[in-house]
């Protein structure tokens, strides 16, 4: 292969729902590209885009799949994405990196889930978009239809650039607006003809030719003054305007295709080459000097890995953009993020499973390496000039769907901890921690399916069976009012004995609370407690009560009560400990006497101060079809959120509102099912509240019983 210069190269993403046609879509470019010699098929499961085991036995895509063609002077590199929302992370870290995306959108059902929430992220990025209306040879297929449906949820900037004369059976023809011409596409491939449009055509053509002319001059201030001056523009100025207007989302053009039977797809080929930005036409990442990288081959050397899979016979893959300089083979980088020494051994250009050696890799293009030793996703390679710069990294959806895993043979359990942390590096949406306050492992993910598909890999790939049970939920514990209390620990069994009394007075903490209590303070300590909340320590022992060397045992006893809470076991927090008395022994008096008082003299006093409980509260966004808002929020109601405010996206509603995350487990497989799966969400924790007296009683019977079984 040769090296392609920046401006030889254009980056895509193709983006759709589950059912659009993505895959058989790049199926079709990658055979006129000539990476391969012969279409494979989803159904024959021999597709160059979906070839691990997974996407073969489910038949749709689970992770992005990196491939190119090269077609016509340029490389078109293109990243397939799945289009399942459970599955959003492959399709941001996509995103990141492209510079134009192509929404396949399917002709026999229009606008699908996955087509509404994908939107929503391109638009986040800001990345440039046409639409690839597909599947037109079907029977069922109504492009009249689906364009309907587009302007509707996406604005009268969709623009027609190509639509079909006879969408259905038999489909083999397109008007091309920008060339007023017929262009012919065989049936399985071969070479199109070019005719003149037919007089039956020829008004709706001048009239939709007419939009694409005012759509186009619209972008652009000198052809919008020639447009009023003449009422048209030329085929060169339309295509400056329609270019201008795809590179800054002012325009969304729409191309027709019938992937499965190669129709259209050499005109969609074009179009990317000749309308869809450079990498240096765009604007550039900042890293984290404020310093922004525009593609330019000239400067030091910086990449960004992107995504980092484990291949089979391989180990892990690592696939990174070029933003600035070149990056050539046997090259010595820099890991920004850690400063770790590593060379790049081989260089590839991949197309799935298959994989090229490239000699060298210009800013702007997309590559992948193998064997680097301390590189992982979102990390920075330089060269040594710039060794410590790191590109500003993606902002990844929070997870939204938590369950707790355990190995069903308990031998496992040291095993599962270390797959589980091999899957985090290849999958930024996934989350694991091994939580010590509720003596469980807790992942989490995008949704009910992403999980799944993270069982099946740990039990059919790595070979540990394991069962999802229900999370517990990371209560804590605190007061509402004063409270005193005291504690004697008093043992003797022959020998030294053990003796310490400790008397203390507990309150409520509060942000913006002066340290002022009944007792005199002579001395005070603070700690940011690391579950979150604080502990105020007071010492207010006056005559030598208690000697100052047992103070930090008796801290040391509060601190391993507030880690077990006396309500439930949870950690407690935002308490103010004022030990103002007490007595000691002159021979039994040691520190695990006034540990063991400090403890229980904290245990009595927090029974008597108004415990409450608290829950973690989430700030909950919901996106929802307008008309899906009344069922939506009653289900919202009944996991009592309270709604902060709602306003319109286009056809769709946000609800903002404050969620308990007990009552969020499995919010996504019941919102899929109330919205038909066209409602998507995110959640994020926002704080720590009292939950409802009743709810409080409920926990603290079960917290009883709990104990009860244990015993």
């Amino acid at each position: 292969m040769r090296i392609y210069q920046t401006n030889e190269i254009r980056n895509i993403v193709l983006l759709g729902g589950a059912r659009a046609g993505k895959t058989t879509l790049a199926e079709a470019m990658l055979f006129h590209g000539g990476v391969i010699s012969r279409r494979g098929t989803v159904e024959d499961k021999n597709t160059t885009s979906d070839y691990r085991e997974i996407e073969l036995e489910r038949q749709n895509s689970i992770y992005s799949t990196v491939l190119y063609a090269e077609y016509g002077g340029v490389k078109i590199n293109m990243i397939d994405c799945p289009g399942f929302d459970d599955f959003i992370g492959e399709i941001v870290g996509a995103l990141r990196v492209v510079d134009a995306g192509v929404m396949v959108v399917n002709a026999q059902s229009g606008i699908e889930v996955g087509t509404e929430i994908q939107w929503r992220w391109a638009k986040k990025s800001d990345t440039p978009l046409l639409f690839a209306i597909n599947q037109l040879d079907h029977d069922k297929a109504n492009f009249d239809e689906t364009i309907h449906q587009l302007k509707e949820n996406f604005g009268n900037n969709v623009t027609i650039i190509q639509y079909p004369v006879n969408a259905g059976t038999g489909f083999d023809s397109v008007v091309d607006l920008m060339q007023m011409k017929v262009l012919k596409y065989p049936i399985n491939g071969g070479k199109v003809t070019i005719e003149d449009i037919p007089a039956s055509e020829m008004d709706k053509a001048a009239e939709l030719q007419a939009i694409l002319i005012e759509n186009a001059a619209e972008n652009d201030e000198s052809l919008m003054e020639k447009f009023f001056e003449t009422g048209t523009l030329s085929e060169e100025e339309i295509i400056k305007g329609l270019r201008f207007g795809i590179r800054n989302r002012g325009i969304f053009p729409v191309v027709c295709c019938a992937a499965k039977t190669d129709q259209g797809i050499v005109g969609i080929m074009d179009f990317i080459k000749n309308n869809c930005p450079a990498p240096n036409e765009m604007p550039g990442v900042k890293n984290t000097k404020d310093k922004e990288l525009k593609c330019n081959p000239s400067e030091p050397m910086s990449a960004f890995v992107f995504k980092t899979s484990v291949e089979p016979h391989v180990g892990e893959v690592s696939f990174f953009k070029v933003y600035a300089g070149e990056i050539t083979e046997s090259m010595d980088v820099v890991n920004g993020a850690n400063s770790s020494k590593e060379r790049i051994s081989q260089l590839l250009c991949v197309a799935g499973k298959n994989r090229e050696k490239v000699e060298k890799v210009v800013a702007g293009d997309i590559a992948a390496t193998i064997k680097l030793k301390n590189v992982f996703t979102q990390n920075t390679l330089n060269s040594i000039k710039n060794q410590d710069d790191v590109i500003v990294p993606t902002e990844y959806p929070e997870p939204k769907f938590r369950t707790a895993v355990r190995a069903k043979n308990s031998s496992d359990d040291e095993k599962l901890g270390s797959v589980l942390n091999e899957i985090r590096k290849t999958d930024q949406t996934f989350l694991m921690e091994q939580s010590k306050e509720l003596k469980q492992t807790i992942i989490s993910g995008q949704g009910e399916q992403h999980l799944n598909i993270i069982k099946w890999i740990i039990e059919k790939i790595n070979k540990i069976e394991i069962e999802y049970i229900s999370p517990k939920i990371p209560y804590r514990e605190t007061i509402t009012k004063s409270a005193e209390a005291m504690y004697r620990h008093k043992k003797q069994s022959g020998g030294a004995g053990q003796f310490g009394e400790v008397h203390m007075l507990i309150e409520p903490y509060f942000d913006g609370m002066t340290n002022q209590t009944k007792y005199p303070v002579r001395g005070t300590e603070k700690y940011d407690l690391t579950w979150g909340g604080k502990l105020i320590f007071n010492n207010c022992i006056v005559g030598g009560a208690i000697d100052a060397r047992f103070m930090p045992a008796i801290l040391k006893g509060i601190m391993e009560k507030m880690e077990e809470g006396p309500l439930t076991g949870s950690y407690a927090r935002d308490i103010v400990v004022n030990v103002y008395d007490g007595k000691m022994h002159p021979v039994d008096s040691n520190e695990m006497a006034f540990k063991l008082a400090g403890r229980n003299a904290f245990r009595e006093a927090f029974k008597n101060a108004g415990p409450r409980i608290l829950e973690p509260i989430y700030d909950v966004e919901v996106f929802v079809p307008s008309e899906n808002m009344g069922n939506v929020m009653t289900d919202l109601q009944g996991r009592r959120a309270v709604v902060m405010g709602m306003d319109s996206d286009g056809n769709f509603q946000k609800i903002r509102a404050k969620v308990p995350l007990a009552e969020m487990n499995k919010y996504s497989t019941s919102l899929s099912s109330i919205t038909s799966g066209r409602a998507s969400y995110g959640m994020k924790f926002s704080e720590y509240q009292q939950v409802p007296t009743d709810v409080q009683s409920v926990l603290l019977k079960a917290y009883e019983e709990s104990q009860t079984e244990e015993d």
